[in-house]
């Protein structure tokens, strides 16, 4: 793995850690757009390979010896798990292997009551162990392997690297830092057992690709210390190499920063679009690298001149347009090693943990971009272009052809409705099997056959912001929803077989508690009547980008006076309303745990509080009312015509009433899971037989316009048969109007 093949120009890194199941996919993207600049670049996703290097026999091993060494192994569960350390070891690297996908006859085994070793994390079982019972096998299996990792991971916390965490690495010293301080203390302490496995493998892949400039992308707070160890480990033992920072972190957190001493760490820091300030600092390394001192053209980048920070943004080119970026380029990763997980029986959850998703986006920021809370000040979001769904498409098919791979996550701020459906019928089209999720707004414009042509397309689920389940605060936040249209939107999706799930919110500003009360009310509903399948409480933060952020008091919110040269992001503040949020967060989370696997609903609302609350005002039948409202029939004539069907079987006849003698037609259609027939007169079939023929999606669509006027130019009356009792049995099976 560590060979000397060839050379670099460039190292992309990935810090400990995003994902054990799929990469994190910034530098995927950036790779795929340097390959079109002709500059040589190797990516690593440093966080699966030092997973992978620390759950062995080896290290595990050794970090056992270590915590008794420590003599950290102090409670009642850490003691069981160092006494069982022989089964743990025994069973460990098996048990890696059978969560990458391999060994999959051991489930058998995982599931049985006398093979894994069980620690604290097994004590949930009991109250979990019946939302797996109708599950597979294997997903029982991955669930129980999953825990047998996590005890081993309590097991390191507690004794040996208390920031270790699967999906993060000393998260809290990245959470918006106004000072370097701590972080500048932390660097300057002993390396950590996890440190080391990650320099040592770093040192390696410095070694075999010799790269001019190390560029880490670091998406969370979770990455941001573990990337700031490793720029240290190159300053130290490889000065002649640069070091440059970018991705999400950096865009959102540092964009007024003043701290030199970052820069003692990185050479350059670079905010939003990654791919002309990545091209600018490869240049001016490169450059400099053949003797040339001179920096050149920067855009959107932090450096350290004369011992202060500066920001240079000195180049008038643009930034390039999404259709000129490339195709994300997935090579040199470790795709056949990642680990699937799951640790809660929730649906969505279950998606980001387990199986890989090749990571893809629609569009370039978000075509709402109003929503109050949200950071949309920021490039990444207002600045919204769309790609073509033909190019989309093109791309899916050169990840599949690299990755073999048919999974998509597309992880847009919120995928734009008519590109979803032009993306559908792309799909179908070119008879592409695959399977996709992405993030939404909830609003009208999903209409059920919308959603119906997603699902034929390999769609499976989509996640959105419901946020505060309450009109008057959706208004307020400018989500451009009412709750009603989201529990018709949810309809759609849910009649059509794809999952959703729902972020919601607590704790907005003015938000009453009558208010939280309510909200939880509409959500209890929502799951009851199974149009939410999953859903998730966090309560509201605020951000320094974000428009409550930038005029706090507008909506009633204190904010203390701070200094800050590090980071800035997240905004410590006092609600006006003087309301305490956090105690409503366990009885949120409590109940929607319960509703999320189909119990509890005839519970009152005050079961899940130890403390009193309100009684809702909410009607109880009021979601319900919402999605049995009467669809509005008017169809635009623009709207196009498609079907999603098969071709029919015809047979004719001849029939007679009284003295009458006419022709029928029977059209008889196979579907996946059965059939259906259809009847009408000659000329009407016949018409129909033709129509379906010409509006398949790998035809050229009608519109309903065209349709009408067709049908008329032979027959009268098409209202009447537009409304007909075969017209309807067609909309129920592939018949589209969007």
């Amino acid at each position: 793995m560590f060979n000397l093949i060839n050379l670099k120009d460039i190292l992309l890194i990935t810090p400990p850690f995003t994902q054990l199941n799929t990469p994190y996919p910034a530098t995927v993207y950036l790779k795929g757009f340097l390959n079109t600049k002709g500059i040589s670049s190797f990516q690593v996703d440093l966080g699966i390979e030092v997973i992978l290097k620390l759950f062995t026999r080896e290290k595990m091993s050794e970090l056992f010896e270590l915590a008794a060494k420590k003599g950290t192994i102090d409670t009642e569960n850490e003691q069981r798990i160092y006494q069982l350390r022989n089964d743990y070891l025994t069973n460990l690297e098996p048990i890696v292997k059978f969560l990458q996908g391999n060994n999959p006859s051991m489930a058998r085994q995982i599931c049985s009551d006398n093979f894994l070793p069980r620690a604290s994390r097994f004590d949930q079982l009991d109250d979990m162990d019946w939302a797996f019972g109708n599950m597979g096998i294997q997903d029982k299996a991955k669930h129980l392997a999953t825990l047998f990792l996590e005890d081993l991971s309590d097991f390191i916390v507690n004794c040996v690297d208390e920031h270790f965490g699967f999906s993060r690495y000393a998260e809290r010293l990245g959470k918006s830092p106004a000072s370097f301080d701590e972080m500048h203390d932390q660097l300057n302490s002993t390396l950590s057992f996890i440190d080391e496995i990650s320099l040592d493998l770093l040192s390696k892949h410095l070694t075999a690709k010799q790269p001019k400039l190390v560029c880490f992308s670091i998406p969370f707070p979770g990455n941001l210390f573990a990337a700031f160890r490793c720029a240290q480990y190159i300053k130290k033992n490889h000065p002649a190499i640069k070091v440059a920072m970018g991705g999400g972190y950096p865009n959102t957190e540092l964009r007024s920063i003043t701290e030199n001493r970052v820069f003692h760490y990185f050479d350059f820091i670079s905010l939003d679009d990654g791919e002309l300030p990545i091209e600018l600092i490869a240049s001016s390394v490169l450059k400099n690298s053949s003797g040339n001192s001179e920096m050149g053209e920067l855009k959107r980048t932090f450096v350290l001149e004369n011992d202060q920070v500066v920001y240079k943004n000195n180049c008038q080119q643009q930034d390039y347009k999404q259709a000129d970026i490339g195709t994300p380029d997935y090579s040199d990763l470790l795709l056949d090693q990642y680990i699937s997980v799951i640790e809660i029986a929730n649906p969505m959850h279950s998606l980001w943990s387990d199986g890989r998703w090749n990571k893809l986006t629609m569009a370039h920021g978000c075509y709402w971009a109003k929503c109050t809370f949200c950071d949309i000040s920021l490039d990444y979001i207002k600045l919204y272009e769309p790609i073509t769904a033909k190019l989309l498409v093109d791309r899916m098919e050169q990840i599949i052809e690299q990755t073999s791979e048919t999974g998509f996550h597309f992880v847009d701020e919120a995928a734009p409705p008519a590109l979803m459906k032009e993306l559908a019928l792309e799909i179908i089209k070119r008879d592409l099997s695959v399977t996709w999720w992405t993030n939404i707004r909830f609003e009208k414009n999903f209409s059920h056959d919308l959603c119906c042509l997603l699902q034929a397309s390999g769609c499976i689920a989509v996640s959105g912001g419901l946020e505060v389940a309450s009109d008057r605060l959706l208004k307020l936040i400018d989500k451009g929803v009412t709750v009603e249209t989201v529990a018709q939107t949810c309809r759609n999706f849910t009649d059509n077989g794809i999952m959703v799930h729902s972020y919601l919110m607590y704790g907005y500003p003015t938000q009453t508690i009558q208010e939280t009360i309510d909200s939880l009310e509409m959500v209890r509903q929502l799951f009851e009547l199974g149009i939410i399948q999953s859903g998730f409480w966090h309560q509201f933060a605020l951000t320094a980008h974000s428009p409550i952020g930038m005029n706090s008091k507008a909506y009633g919110l204190e904010v203390p006076e701070q200094k800050i040269t590090f980071a800035k992001n997240d905004i410590e503040f006092t609600d006006n309303t003087g309301i305490d949020h956090n105690q409503f967060s366990y009885g949120l989370k409590k109940s929607l745990y319960n509703y999320m696997h189909e119990i509890g609903f005839e519970l009152p609302l005050s079961e899940w509080f130890d403390f009193k609350i309100p009684k809702t005002i909410v009607h109880p039948e009021y979601i319900e009312s919402c999605i049995n409202e009467e669809p509005n029939f008017n169809i635009k004539p623009s709207s196009r015509v498609i079907w999603l069907g098969s071709s029919p079987n015809v047979a004719q006849q001849t029939k007679a009433r009284k003295s009458e003698v006419f022709e029928q037609i029977t059209l008889t259609f196979q579907t996946k899971t059965d059939s259906f027939e259809i009847k009408t007169s000659t000329p009407e079939g016949e018409w129909l037989i033709q129509l379906l023929a010409q509006i398949h999606p790998k035809m050229k669509s009608k519109t309903f316009s065209e349709m009408k006027s067709d049908f008329e130019k032979s027959m009268d009356n098409f209202e009447l048969f537009w409304h007909s009792k075969p017209v309807d049995k067609l909309r129920e099976n592939g018949l589209l109007i969007l």
